[in-house]
């Protein structure tokens, strides 16, 4: 091999390097800018997540409400009624001996309002 080929392959092989960089560099920019549109819609996915979970607790509230037909400060007081407390204004939050029924909280938790 002459001096002239010598060159004329170091040519080749710096511009074939040169290519070669100028596409690295394409490459490592879009995966730049696909890591990014990721995170984005990663956080975007989870709040979306999180709003939907935030409407299936609502609509379960709101069928337990209409399955019970009871406002949801009703449930919370059954519920503490169930746990064997009273919930009527004469004996609020004493504990009711031996689970008995209590003709008072009963009114308050079931009875008709206006």
């Amino acid at each position: 091999m002459n001096k002239k080929e010598l060159h004329d392959t170091f040519s080749q092989l710096e511009s074939q390097a040169e290519a070669t960089l100028k596409t690295l560099k394409q490459v490592k920019q879009e995966l730049s800018q696909l890591t990014e549109e990721n995170h984005a819609l990663s956080m975007e996915n989870q709040h979306l997540r999180d709003r939907l979970a935030e409407v299936i607790k609502q609509q379960s509230i709101e069928k337990q409400i209409s399955d019970t037909g009871m406002t949801k400060s009703r449930m919370n007081l059954e519920k503490i009624y169930e746990d064997g407390f009273h919930v009527c204004n004469l004996f609020y939050g004493s504990r009711r001996d031996g689970d008995e029924p209590c003709a008072f909280c009963l009114e308050v938790i079931y009875g008709e309002r206006k």
